[in-house]
């Protein structure tokens, strides 16, 4: 086979871990193996119907819209950012984007200067900065600080890196650990006195179990970026439609990121953007109340199922993961921990090392969205006491699997 000469720092890359475990549980699946899909992060719950409708509606529409995004969405996101988080980005500081995650590989590719990321953090931030040229510096977070940098980690960390302008990323609730960021002020405080940048991915915002929204934003408004989308609390990942915010004075810096849409994307598809207005200003806080409720007290449920001294867990705080460490050291790497997981129970689950922690560190990220979301949300309402019961009827496979993987460690 004749290769095609491909440069070196991609040539090192690999795909998605997020995708590729999503991909490996199909072909598994179509062999016959029993898998418990607990490694691919998606919503089970379909898109609120008003939203459908929209893009029914609308589904005629296939003029280009504007590069930068539909005004009336971008309005939309605007007022809906400063309800949320009591900052005020204006529509004209907003770009729409096909899915937050092209959102944030825009700001890399645009960014000149280096990248600060927690771990454990999302697997695409450091491949993503790595195309891009943008070094990363790792800090390694612990379970008493939720998994979040502290203040003093962080003020060290900068002081170990000659670099001008550097960019923190920070989400809460945090993919892959499910919990929430306790200290919001004092990273902002530390920020902004060193003059960094921050990217605040909220893509699991409106998913806070608390249902409290709460952006870093509140605390750091004039250097505080924020992504987000449609895919998580809204269901809809295979539709592709985030958007990206920018703080008043790097206008010149959305010029850029908005040059770099032209000669990629060109603009996000029309429908879904018409749609997307109907996500931002309808009413939707009945689907979100419930939907937070199911994935809450699922998550409580596998979390007191797991929780032991075979497994140390954080309690789940928001969106729809949680990150248990294996206290048996028999496994040379949290990769090895996972795929021998995998073989014995069927429970599919990505290692820690895919979020940023060192290989030998026996953490795994698991996703518990492995049951028919719209059943369940058919049989509950905003009152309903969502109980064990209810769990095992509408999430057997979040039920079985977890037995599976508590059985496995116990024998450990």
């Amino acid at each position: 086979m004749k290769k095609i000469p491909v440069k070196k720092k991609l040539a090192s890359l690999k795909p998605s871990s997020t995708l590729a475990i999503n991909e490996k549980c199909k072909e598994l699946t179509a062999s016959g193996k029993k898998i418990y899909k607990f490694g691919f992060g998606q919503s089970p719950f379909p898109i609120p119907q008003s939203i459908v409708n929209c893009l029914k509606n609308n589904a005629n529409r296939k003029n280009y819209l504007p590069m930068q995004g539909l005004p009336e969405l971008r309005e939309a996101i605007s007022k809906y950012l400063t309800k949320k988080t009591g900052v005020s980005y204006s529509k004209n500081n907003i770009i729409i984007t096909p899915g937050s995650k092209e959102a944030m590989y825009l700001m890399h590719v645009a960014f000149d200067g280096d990248i600060i990321l927690p771990a454990p953090s999302w697997v695409s931030y450091s491949p993503q900065a790595e195309i891009a040229d943008n070094k990363v510096h790792w800090i390694q977070t612990s379970r008493d600080n939720n998994w979040f940098p502290t203040a003093t980690e962080l003020k060290k960390k900068i002081q170990g890196i000659n670099k001008k302008k550097l960019i923190l990323i920070l989400n809460s609730p945090n993919n892959p650990s499910g919990t929430t960021c306790k200290n919001l002020k004092e990273i902002a405080d530390i920020a902004k006195k060193k003059d960094i940048l921050i990217l605040s991915d909220e893509i699991y915002t409106d998913l806070t179990f608390k249902n409290s929204y709460e952006s870093i934003s509140k605390y750091y408004p004039e250097g505080t970026f924020i992504s987000s989308g449609l895919s998580k609390w809204c269901g809809a990942g295979g539709w592709r439609l985030g958007f990206f915010a920018v703080p008043n004075k790097y206008e010149e810096f959305l010029k850029n990121l908005k040059t770099l849409a032209s000669e990629t994307y060109s603009t996000v598809n029309t429908p879904t953007q018409y749609a997307a207005v109907e996500a931002y200003q309808g009413d939707h806080k009945d689907y979100l109340h419930k939907t937070t409720n199911i994935l809450g007290s699922i998550g409580d449920y596998v979390y007191n199922k797991l929780k032991s001294n075979k497994i140390l867990i954080n309690k789940p705080q928001g969106g729809f993961y949680l990150m248990p460490e294996f206290t048996n050291k028999k496994f040379k790497s949290s990769s090895q921990l996972c795929q021998k997981i995998l073989e014995d129970t069927g429970v599919a689950l990505l290692p820690g090392s895919d979020f940023g922690f060192k290989p030998k560190k026996m953490l795994a990220r698991l996703s518990y969205t492995d049951f028919d979301g719209s059943e369940f949300l058919n049989n509950t309402n905003v009152n309903t006491v969502i109980d064990d019961t209810l769990i095992m009827k509408y999430a057997p496979n979040v039920v079985e699997g977890v037995e599976k993987l508590s059985n496995w460690a116990k024998k450990l």
